[in-house]
Formats: structure tokens, sequence, C-alpha cells
């Protein structure tokens, strides 16, 4: 990644911005992972995973790895002996939390209610 954003290959098309923001978010837990350290603050690896419900540990462990790789959250060794870790927004992650934001509202007004349980959802 370069210090000015994420490598795309569409880059001068009035679309590039929309697809940058794509290959970041599309992916299932990395807007859920962002959210949960943005709400909380730093957090370590475990209480990360409580946070996020239902993440495997690679999949955490992945997500958080290319999360750093983007410059949206940064590692942060606390304590050597034992060694302890902490993941925190940087300042890039901290200016995603508009569009998670509107991401909720969104998803807030439009996702069905949940099915009673006597009445299942048909696919």
């Amino acid at each position: 990644m370069s210090e000015r954003g994420i490598a795309v290959a569409c880059e001068g098309e009035d679309w590039c911005p929309i697809q940058a923001t794509a290959i970041l978010f599309c992916k299932k837990w990395h807007p859920v992972v962002v959210h949960r350290l943005l709400v909380h603050g730093p957090l370590g690896f475990n209480a990360l995973q409580a946070e996020a419900g239902g993440i495997s540990s690679k999949v955490l462990s992945d997500t958080l790895d290319e999360l750093e790789t983007y410059g949206i959250v940064e590692r942060n060794v606390v304590s050597e002996k034992p060694v302890r870790v902490e993941y925190a927004p940087t300042d890039r992650g901290a200016a995603l939390e508009p569009m998670l934001q509107a991401m909720r509202e969104w998803g807030e007004e439009h996702l069905l209610e949940p099915a009673d349980a006597d009445d299942p959802v048909e696919p």
C-alpha cells in the first residue's frame, strides 16, 4: 500500500474510490473488526475475538494482518513478559467511523425483522 491509499488498477476513473473502499470492506469481518475497535478502543486478540462474536482465530488473525497492511489497524506490544498485544485503529481507521455509521443506519432501515421461530424464512 502506498502512503496515499490502497493501490488499485482503476486509478483516474470516477468510480475508483468506490472500488478501493470495496477492496477493504467487501470482506465479511473487516468492517466488524474496525467497528469493534472504534467502539471499545484498543483490545487484545481474545477480547477482540469475543467482541466480534463468531470469528475464528485464523480469520481474525488474517483480518488483522490485512487491516495492518492497509494502515487501518495498528498492533502494539503492551508488555513483554508475558507478551501482550493490543490492536487499535489508526487515524486512517478512525476516519472510517462515518462510513460504518452510515452502513449501520442503512442496515437498520433495510434489514428485515427476525422471523418468528414458528415461521421459518424460505430461501
